[in-house]
This record gives structure tokens, sequence and C-alpha cells, in this order.
């Protein structure tokens, strides 16, 4: 039997939609404890991993206007690293 699930959040409340490929039937349930809490998990991970990201993004502008102010103090801009070819 050929199956896939929709996970989604109806009114607060997770269901379940099931649809059967073979005969067309469709299932709409909540979630069981054990569903809930693998979602759960899930969405946790999935947030971590964007906040990791948007860590990331912002440490590495950080580090590109600390760059730039030093060049600055020298005298120098992107583009005269560009012309030494660095």
């Amino acid at each position: 039997m050929l199956l896939f699930t929709d996970w989604r959040l109806v009114k607060m409340a997770d269901l379940i939609k099931i649809y059967d490929v073979a005969t067309g039937e469709e299932i709409e349930r909540e979630m069981t404890k054990d569903e809930q809490a693998i979602r759960d998990k899930e969405v946790a991970d999935h947030l971590k991993v964007i906040a990791a990201k948007e860590a990331a993004k912002e440490s590495a502008e950080a580090a590109k206007e600390a760059a730039q102010a030093k060049l600055a103090a020298l005298g120098l801009t992107t583009d005269d690293l560009k012309a030494l070819g660095l």
C-alpha cells in the first residue's frame, strides 16, 4: 500500500492527512503523542538551523565591516586591494 502524509497546523490542532493512492481514500486525524514529539523536534531543529545561518551571516557582515574599517584606517579601499590582486 502506497501512502504519503501531509503535516499541517489547523486551528491550533496538528492534523495528519493521509492519502491512500491505491484507493483514493483520504483520512484526516490528529497526531499521536509520538508523532507530535517527532514534529516538535523537527521544528526545533529547523529553528536552530535558521538561527545558525543568521548568526553566521551577521558574523560575516561584522567581519567585513571590520576589514573595511581597517582598510580605511590605512587609507586603502577594496578597489586598491583588487588592483593589487588581493
